[in-house]
């Protein structure tokens, strides 16, 4: 199989995993599993930014977006757990 159509149907099956785990993001119900996809989201956009050739882009989405940004959300769910209970 050519190289270039190789390189368009994995970047078009991560693209549609990334819009079918946004929409697992908005319709679920437990905020933890929201969380999660939201992660996912961001650590398939790396690998499409490391598909397009931007590996500074795609580090900094996987350290801040799929990293960072899920610890912040799952430690503010824990303090807000806190604070109901």
């Amino acid at each position: 199989m050519n190289d270039s159509i190789m390189f368009i149907i994995i970047a078009i099956t991560m693209g549609l995993l990334a819009l079918i785990t946004s929409f697992i993001a908005i319709l679920a119900k437990k905020l933890s599993v929201a969380v999660i996809a939201t992660g996912v989201v961001s650590l398939l956009a790396s690998v499409l930014f490391l598909l397009m050739s931007a590996p500074d882009v795609a580090m900094t989405e996987a350290a801040i977006g799929s990293g960072l940004s899920t610890l912040i959300f799952f430690y503010v769910l824990n303090k807000i757990r806190k604070h109901n209970a």
